[in-house]
């Protein structure tokens, strides 16, 4: 048979970190000892207390049934008690936290609650591909904002159009960023509150980075600031805080109405998280947080070991304050996609070409700092020998 996509799959460009798989595997193949700094998926193993808590619930029966779709209410209070301690938020756990399978799944299906063929989503670029790819599924028109280095990759909301404006349902934020590692600064959500207002538009704030913080830099809630409640929400992930990507647990928060339209959507396509996975979840959210600690002084470590081999280079390399991701500049003579090509084949590195995720990112490439302080030690003398 001759099978026909529907046009939102032929829309889809190739997902990026797809590709970086194929292109890694194919190195490997040949032999090349690969040194992956591409994809964000820490290296490290999840904490032993929390796979100890997964092993003794997944013997319990009750849990061998249909979760709820929005989470058990235990775990839903754990996420209100973490946001309330890290945040001062208070949230009721009834109807302004929903689970979720992981934050990338809501993500892709929050749209689906307001957005309509015709209507506008708002969309950081460079950014998280799957904020397109939502708006994409529902037949919406995303508009593009650029972050760019002289507004420290902060969105120009002043600049879009009236005809824009008008039709615009959502606009994603996403601090500290992925994949710039920009940080926003209080007034900047304030700014965010009173155009949300002005305009009628939900405001998504993508938090999964909010622990992973260095330099006594503390990364506030976007919910934190006054009047945000009425218009926005935030999806929280325990992946890269916890070292649980592939546990597949997050959680969102924020205005009733909104959570409630999501969990509707939620209670339609899926049948919610494990309970085993959740139990194992609140053990994390409930713990001293001395995890976390530990893997921001690792991911400080490695930070420091990475941006100051490639200062040694010559490489224009920023001192990251949050996310485990370094957002540099490619040398002169190269774009984003020629520089990774370069490092792939010459030296054995992967790294995330800028332009991957959206224009503005071209002229930079992304590193993560997935590997041991060895290896980017490694990384580093085999960029030297081929720059």
């Amino acid at each position: 048979m001759d099978f026909d996509l529907a046009h939102r799959l032929k829309a889809l460009p190739p997902y990026l970190f797809v590709e970086l798989d194929k292109k890694k595997a194919e190195a490997i193949a040949k032999g090349v000892d690969v040194i992956d700094l591409g994809i964000g998926d820490p290296d490290t193993p999840t904490p032993q207390f929390i796979v100890d808590k997964m092993a003794e619930a997944i013997r319990n029966p009750a849990y061998h049934r249909y979760p709820s779709s929005v989470g058990m209410m235990p775990f839903r209070q754990a996420a209100a008690d973490w946001c309330k301690k890290r945040f001062g938020l208070h949230l009721d756990p009834a109807s302004q936290v929903c689970c979720l399978i992981g934050s990338k799944e809501a993500i892709a299906h929050f749209p689906l609650a307001f957005v309509d063929p015709g209507d506008v989503v708002l969309v950081p670029t460079p950014g998280y591909p799957v904020y397109h790819i939502g708006t994409l599924f529902t037949g919406g028109e995303t508009y593009y904002l650029p972050l760019v280095e002289k507004n420290n990759f902060l969105p120009d909301l002043d600049s879009i159009p009236q005809d824009i404006l008008k039709r615009a349902k959502i606009l994603w934020l996403n601090y500290p960023n992925n994949p710039t590692a920009a940080i926003a600064p209080s007034d900047f959500f304030e700014h965010v509150v009173e155009f949300a207002k002005n305009n009628n538009i939900i405001v998504c704030h993508d938090a999964a980075y909010s622990e992973m913080t260095y330099d006594g830099y503390i990364a506030p809630s976007f919910l934190e600031t006054q009047g945000a409640m009425d218009v926005g929400m935030e999806f929280h992930s325990l992946s890269k805080t916890y070292n649980m990507t592939g546990w597949r647990i997050g959680f969102a928060v924020g205005n009733k109405e909104l959570i409630g339209a999501l969990a509707k959507v939620k209670g339609n396509v899926d049948s919610g998280q494990f309970e085993a996975i959740q139990e194992a979840a609140m053990a994390a959210l409930c713990s001293d947080q001395r995890c976390v600690k530990e893997m921001q002084r690792l991911y400080m470590e490695r930070r420091n070991v990475l941006v100051d081999g490639l200062r040694s280079i010559g490489l224009d390399a920023p001192l990251p304050k949050a996310t485990f991701y370094v957002w540099t500049k490619v040398p002169s003579g190269y774009d984003s996609a020629s520089f990774c090509a370069l490092l792939l084949e010459k030296a054995g590195i992967v790294c995330t070409p800028g332009n991957g995720f959206g224009e503005p990112g071209e002229g930079y490439v992304r590193f993560a700092l997935t590997v041991s302080k060895e290896r980017l030690e490694e990384a580093v003398d085999r960029m030297k020998k081929v720059l």
